[in-house]
């Protein structure tokens, strides 16, 4: 089974409620298995839009993915982080291993 990969785009608005989403977002990626990948750090944009952070998750499978999405965890996590960030995510299949 393939794994699965959130593709995280954001541009954080206001930094100290931000803080928020990461206290609790993690419990979430933890509880579903998910590992970070990509997290920040220095990026080049060379199409498209220019976002201020860019992360990806692994899980296991979509199955896994997914639920984490749409778990009450990440949902709870979800609200801090709307009111300090813009974000695009995709849940995404790996290629079978």
């Amino acid at each position: 089974m393939p794994k699965a990969y959130w593709i995280a785009l954001v541009t954080v608005t206001d930094p100290d409620a931000y803080k928020g989403y990461q206290a609790i977002a993690p419990a979430a990626f933890n509880k579903y298995g998910g590992r970070f990948i990509v997290r920040g750090g220095p990026s080049i944009t060379v199409e498209g839009d220019e976002w201020q952070r860019h992360v990806v998750i692994e899980f296991d499978n979509m199955e896994l993915a997914t639920a984490c999405y749409h778990s009450a965890e990440y949902q709870e996590a979800r609200g801090h982080r709307d009111a300090a960030a813009t974000a695009s995510i995709v849940i995404v299949e790996g290629m079978p291993s």
